[in-house]
Order: C-alpha cells, then structure tokens, then sequence
C-alpha cells in the first residue's frame, strides 16, 4: 500500500503527504488506544509528520541501502567476557546464534586491511603511506626511550578516544569475524528472563546518571513493589533534570522500544518439518506497549521512540556534507554497485535535508563554558559504560545487534552531532584529520538508523492489526 502511495506522493510537498497518509491510516489510529499523537516533548515536531515523512521518503530508501554489499558485511567480536559480573554463559537457543561469514564471501574492497578505508584511492594509497609513515616513525623512535614510546602510544589513543561516545571493538583482532546483516536478521530469539533484564537494568539503573534509589523505573521487573504510583515519582524526578539528562534516558527508552518493536514484528510464530513461520505478533507487542497492559507507559516508550529517530536523523542531516565529497565512494571492489551506493546514499540525504522539523541539538550543553564541558564529558564517559555493558548480552545474535544500533551506530550519530565545525572545515579531495568516519561507523550508523525507520513503519502494520482486530 505504501509503495503506490510513495509513488504518487513523488514531488509533493509535507501538507499533501499527511492527506495521502491519512487516506491509508485515516485518524493515524491510537496504538493499543494510547494517544500517540502531537508534538514530542523536548522538540518541536510532531509524531504524525514523522510518521509520513519516515514511511514515504526514508524507509522505501533505506531498506534498499542497507541491501547494498557495503552496508550488509558487519566486523564485530561476539566473545569478548562480561566485565561486570560472571558470565552466564551463551544462550543455547538456537535461534541465538549468529553464523559468520567466510572471508572469502566478503568483496575485495571489504576485507581485513582495508576496513577504515572508504574510497578507492584510499586503498591504493594505503601500503605506499603505511611504509612511509614506519620510515619516519623509526628515525623518531631510535632517538626515544621505551617509557617514552608508551606514553606517546598512550597519548595518541587518548587522542583518539576524545570523538567516540562508545568503546570500539578492535576490528584486526583474530576474534573479530565478520557477520552478513542480511543472513543474521534481528528478531525474537527465545532470550529472556533474570539474564535479559540484568542486562537492561544495569543499562538503564547505573548509566542514567543515578536516579534516587527512592524511585524506580516504570515496569521494571526487578524493582520491589514495582508499579505502586504508575512511574508517575519517576517522572516527576526526570523532569526535573536537566535537557542532556532527560535526553540519555529517553535515547535508552527509545532503543529499548526500537529493538521491542523489531522482536514484535519478527516473531516465531511456528516451527516444524525443518521450516520456521516469522511474523507480527500483537499479543507481545500489546504486552509491551498497550495504554492498559502497561499503565500508560507503553506511549510514553513510543514517543522516545520517534524522539531518538529524530537525533539519528539530525546526524544524518549534519553529515551530509562530509558523503556529499567526491573522496568518499563506499568502496567495495565494484565500481558500478559502489556508484550506485553513492547515489542511493546521497539521495536519502537530500530527503533529510528536506525534512523542515530538525531537531536542535545546540540547545544541548549550551550553558557555562567549563560545566557544558563537564557534562558533555559525563555524559560520553556514561554512553562508553553501557558499550562494555553489551559485552554481558547472553545471546550472541542480540549481542550484535545491540552493538550495532545501540553502541557504535547512536555513538557515531553523537559524534556526527558534536562535530559541526569540524565537518564544516572538510577539504574536498582529501581526507581531514580533524573529522573522519571508518567504514565500521558508516556502516552502523545507516543500519543504527534503517531499524529506527523499520520500527515506525512497522508500527503502522500493528495499528493495521489492531483495527482488524477491533
């Protein structure tokens, strides 16, 4: 339905879209009787225009992106311990797993040496400066002590570390592998209970700037007396925090509802005689987001939902420039897929430009010099936590995905989104020292924000369901 709606709808401006959009989904019915509707708080855009905006123009777009070889091969350790507490093990559902892929599926331009690099010059390029840089490198180093080669290795990974909002895994690490997207879908695995919900605790509990132990997330399951006054002490406690407070916990509610929706809507609905039936569940997607089942957090999630959708799509819209530079090919080996990557990538782009209800991250650490600077640090060392966090995820296929969206794909949307001037002063045939992008970040970052567009378009199918339902 929505594929001769977006061709009819070419062209045409927002006002004619949201008459289009309401001849497939008339009153934009209330999910579970939740009234997801008006603005969203700490921004001025509304749920209704995001709604036509996502499921005409990006994700018809998207989905077609994230298809393409350069963004489907994924480079990620599965492995690494918990840090936190002893490990439970990994789950042995076997819909957990996560198959890699062999080298050898990979394209050339894809594979191990080549993965911080994105053009074809680059690769080229890559040996002749690497040798170069070791001559150098070790005319400086005779002169050094081994004390002082550490520090200067210490600092330069300092250094480095200053951009990112999440821990990276190392990608020439042997326990890095790399994991086809398209063969290792997100969905529901099986994976629950005390394990999951530690996981998500610790996320929320001790990152989300250490609420009073008086008070206690909605729903939480493992809070005591849970639910007694409906979240409402909760809620009355983060409106009294700051914007950049309010805004990490609802970047966490939101993800948490993206990943809820995505296991909603590929749900194993059947299994026998060596085949499996996925598809919409509305039992669980009631169970998590219905007004009754869930004393009216389940909008509340939502809204987080669109609201996070709108900080992935205000870095997209920064970082137009950067994609917009012939430099940058999204290299693969294949120079005729490569080229029309590039020109999917630049039209999704120019889209976000066009979408007039950006959200303003300037009001973001806008206060005194030194405690904006505090608290944007605070809030990076905070984000850089739940990174390890991922590291204690039982289940291997939601560990990826969870790495994925959650850490190295909203880190780069953070780091796209603090990095203005930097990518305004980008030269246009060469590589800035001052902003840079790894092939690693592109790749979760169009896939961090393709599963935010599937879930607001997955949404609607629900409201569909439900109406048939009624």
């Amino acid at each position: 339905a929505s594929g001769g709606l977006e061709r009819e709808a070419t062209g045409a401006g927002l006002t004619s879209l949201r008459q289009l959009s309401f001849r497939l989904d008339r009153r934009l019915e209330t999910v579970c009787s939740a009234q997801l509707t008006g603005e969203l708080d700490d921004c001025f855009c509304d749920v209704e225009s995001i709604d036509v905006f996502n499921n005409f123009k990006v994700y018809p777009r998207i989905k077609k992106l994230t298809e393409k070889d350069y963004f489907r091969y994924y480079r990620v350790i599965l492995t690494r311990p918990c840090p936190f507490w002893p490990d439970d093990g990994h789950c042995s559902i076997k819909d957990c797993h996560v198959e890699p892929c062999p080298e050898s599926q990979v394209p050339v331009g894809i594979k191990s040496g080549n993965y911080n690099k994105y053009s074809q010059a680059a690769n080229s390029m890559a040996d002749v400066a690497e040798c170069e840089q070791a001559k150098e490198l070790g005319a400086i180093n005779s002169t050094l002590s081994n004390r002082s080669k550490e520090a200067f290795a210490d600092w330069a990974r300092h250094d480095d570390a200053q951009d990112h909002f999440c821990e990276l895994d190392d990608e020439t690490s042997p326990d890095a592998e790399y994991v086809d997207l398209l063969l290792n879908p997100e969905r529901y695995t099986g994976y629950k209970g005390p394990s999951a919900w530690r996981v998500w605790n610790s996320i929320y509990e001790e990152n989300c700037f250490k609420w009073p132990r008086s008070v206690y997330r909605p729903l939480n399951p493992l809070a005591p007396g849970r639910g007694d006054d409906d979240g409402e002490s909760f809620y009355k406690w983060l409106e009294g925090l700051c914007l950049e407070k309010r805004v990490f916990y609802r970047l966490i509610s939101g993800l948490h509802s993206s990943i809820n929706i995505h296991l909603c809507a590929e749900h194993l609905l059947d299994e026998g005689w060596g085949r499996s039936v996925w598809g919409p569940n509305l039992q669980e997607f009631r169970q998590r987001f219905d007004t009754g089942e869930t004393k009216g957090e389940g909008t509340r999630r939502l809204k987080n939902l669109y609201f996070l959708f709108l900080i992935e799509l205000r870095a997209l819209y920064k970082v137009v420039p950067y994609f917009e530079r012939a430099i940058v090919n999204l290299y693969t080996g294949n120079s005729r897929e490569d080229g029309a990557t590039k020109e999917l990538l630049l039209e999704l782009l120019s889209e976000i430009q066009a979408f007039p209800m950006h959200f303003d991250e300037r009001s973001m650490f806008a206060g005194h010099k030194m405690e904006a600077k505090t608290l944007k640090e605070e809030f990076r060392l905070h984000f850089k936590n739940i990174s390890r966090i991922m590291d204690c995820v039982g289940c291997s296929k939601c560990r990826l995905w969870g790495k994925l969206q959650q850490i190295q794909g909203l880190g780069t949307a953070l780091k796209i989104l603090f990095s203005e001037k930097e990518i305004q002063k980008l030269p246009e045939h060469s590589r800035s020292k001052g902003f840079q992008l790894t092939r690693q970040e592109i790749v979760a970052l169009i896939n961090a924000f393709g599963r935010l567009s599937t879930s607001i378009y997955q949404l609607h199918n629900f409201r569909l369901l439900l109406e048939e339902k009624r």
